[in-house]
C-alpha cells in the first residue's frame, strides 16, 4: 500500500481500538505506534520498544487484529517491529478529485493533562432520552448546587451506555463556569496506581493531599475497587475530607453500589448517601438521535434510512453505535460515494461479534440440522461435498463470530490441523463475496444461533 493508505488504515483502526480498551491503556500503549507497511496480508506495526512489542502482542493482539480486519478485510496477521515513525518521510496526501468532503473523526485523542478531562464530552453533544433522562437531570442539579445537592452523585449502568460522557460533561461544564476552581477526573484503576506507587515510594501523604484539593472529584469505574482494602480505606478518608468541605464527588460504576462485591460497609454507605441513579440501554429512537448527533458533530450527512438501519442492527451499547458510525464515515470517504443498507449491514457484521449464547456442540447440532445432515459426520474425516460445506461454515462462524482460535476449532471438530481451519475460513469468505445465496444462508444461521 501507499504510505498515506497505511496511515489511514491505522487511524481508522485506532478509532475502533479506542472503543475497545480503557482510556489509560489506549493513551499508554498506542501512542507512538504506526503501520510500517502491509505486505501480502501481514501488517507490520512499528512500536517504540521491546516492552511495547511484548505488551501489545500479549495483551492487545486480538483487539488490534479485529480492528484492522474491520478496515481491511484481507488482513491475515500482524508483526510488531521496533521502529519509531519517521514523520519527515511522510508525503502529504495527493488531492482526490470528485470526492465528497467528509471530515473524519480521526483527530488527536487529546485530553487535558491537568484534569484528565476530554473536551469532547460536553452536555451539548450528550443526547438525552428515556434511558438516561434521570441521570442527566441529577447531573444538572449537581451543577446548580455542587457539594450540596446530590453529594455524592453515583451513576451506574452497563458498559457503553454513556456514563463516562455524562460524568466528564459535569467536570467540563463546571470548569467552564468556574475557571478558578479545580476539577479532576480519573479512573479507579489510575487512582489505584497512584496509591500503590505512593505506598512503595513512601509518599502516600502527598497523594492524599493531591486528591483532597479538588472542588469536584470524578471517579470512574469504582467496581475496580472490589476486594482492594487499602484502596478503599484511602478513598474513604479522601471522601470524608471532600464531603465535610462541601466538595462535590461523582462516581460511576457498571453496577449499583449494593451489588459491588467485597466492598467495605462504610464505603458502600458513603456511595449511597447522596443520589444513586442508573443509565439503561438506549431505545431505538434514542439510538437514532445519538447517531444523528454524532454524525453532525463530524460534519457527515447521515440519512434517516441509514440511521434507522444502524439503530436496528446495533442494540444497546453507544460505543458500538459510535464504532459502526465511524466505520461508515471512513468507508464513505474511502469509496468516494454513499453506502446503502446492504453496506451498513456488512459493516455491522464485520465490527460487532454476537455474544456466545450456544455451546460449540449446540452450534454443530443446529447447523447440521439446517443443512439436513447427521451432526456426527461433521467430526468425521470425510470429504463428502454435503458435509464439507457445513463444516467450513461452522469453522468460519466459530472464528469470525466467537473469536475461537484456529487450533481450538480444529481440536473441537475432529482433531483437524489448524491450517485446515484457516483454509476453510478463507474459502467461506471468498465464496461469500461471489455468492449472495451463501450470504443469505449465513444471515439465517446467525439469526438461528442468537
Amino acid at each position: 500500500m501507499e504510505l498515506m493508505d497505511t496511515k489511514k488504515v491505522w487511524e481508522n483502526a485506532l478509532v475502533d481500538i479506542e472503543l475497545s480498551v480503557s482510556r489509560a491503556n489506549f493513551s499508554t500503549w498506542f501512542k507512538g505506534t504506526h503501520i510500517i507497511r502491509i505486505d501480502e496480508g501481514t501488517v507490520y506495526i512499528g512500536v517504540p520498544s521491546q516492552f511495547y512489542k511484548d505488551w501489545l502482542a500479549d495483551k492487545h493482539h486480538k483487539t488490534i487484529l479485529r480492528a484492522l480486519r474491520g478496515v481491511a478485510s484481507d488482513v491475515r496477521s500482524i508483526e510488531y517491529v521496533i521502529a519509531r515513525e519517521d514523520k519527515s518521510k511522510q508525503r502529504p496526501p495527493e488531492p482526490v478529485k470528485h470526492t465528497p468532503a467528509v471530515e473524519l473523526p480521526l483527530g488527536e485523542h487529546y485530553v487535558n493533562r491537568v484534569d484528565n478531562l476530554n473536551p469532547r464530552y460536553t452536555f451539548d453533544s450528550f443526547v438525552v432520552g428515556p434511558f438516561n433522562e434521570l441521570a442527566h437531570a441529577a447531573a444538572q442539579a449537581v451543577l446548580k448546587g455542587p457539594g450540596i445537592t446530590y453529594n455524592p452523585l453515583f451513576i451506574y449502568g452497563n458498559t457503553g451506555y454513556g456514563k463516562t460522557h455524562l460524568i466528564q460533561a459535569i467536570g467540563n461544564h463546571f470548569k467552564r463556569l468556574n475557571p478558578q476552581r479545580k476539577v479532576y477526573y480519573t479512573t479507579s484503576e489510575r487512582y489505584g496506581g497512584d496509591i500503590v506507587n505512593a505506598i512503595q515510594q513512601n509518599t502516600i501523604q502527598n497523594v492524599k493531599e493531591k486528591y483532597r484539593q479538588y472542588d469536584i472529584l470524578v471517579l470512574d469505574d469504582v467496581q475496580f475497587l472490589s476486594g482492594k482494602d487499602k484502596l478503599q480505606e484511602e478513598l474513604f478518608h479522601i471522601f470524608n475530607t471532600l464531603y465535610e468541605n462541601n466538595r462535590q464527588i461523582v462516581f460511576s460504576s457498571d453496577r449499583h453500589p449494593s451489588h459491588i462485591s467485597n466492598l467495605t460497609d462504610r464505603l458502600r454507605s458513603r456511595f449511597g448517601q447522596g443520589m444513586t441513579v442508573d443509565v439503561s440501554a438506549p431505545d431505538h429512537e434514542s439510538r437514532v438521535a445519538i447517531l444523528k448527533t454524532k454524525a453532525a458533530h463530524n460534519n457527515f450527512l447521515l440519512t434517516d434510512d441509514l440511521a434507522h438501519t444502524i439503530a436496528s442492527e446495533v442494540e444497546g451499547s453507544i460505543r458500538d453505535l459510535e464504532g459502526v458510525l465511524n466505520r461508515v464515515i471512513c468507508q464513505t470517504h474511502l469509496k468516494g460515494a454513499g453506502l446503502d443498507v446492504a453496506d451498513i449491514k456488512q459493516i455491522v457484521r464485520s465490527n460487532l461479534r454476537p455474544q456466545r449464547t450456544v455451546s460449540i456442540k449446540d452450534m454443530v447440532e443446529r447447523i447440521a440440522r439446517y443443512y439436513d445432515i447427521d451432526e456426527t459426520t461433521i467430526y468425521e474425516k470425510t470429504r463428502k461435498k454435503e458435509v464439507v460445506k457445513p463444516r467450513q461454515v461452522i469453522m468460519y462462524l466459530m472464528r469470525e463470530d466467537f473469536n475461537i482460535s484456529f487450533p481450538t476449532i480444529g481440536q473441537k471438530l475432529g482433531g483437524r490441523d489448524h491450517t485446515t481451519v484457516i483454509h476453510s475460513c478463507e474459502k467461506i469468505k471468498h465464496d461469500m463475496a461471489q455468492s449472495p445465496a451463501l450470504q443469505r444462508e449465513l444471515e439465517e444461521i446467525r439469526s438461528m444461533l442468537k
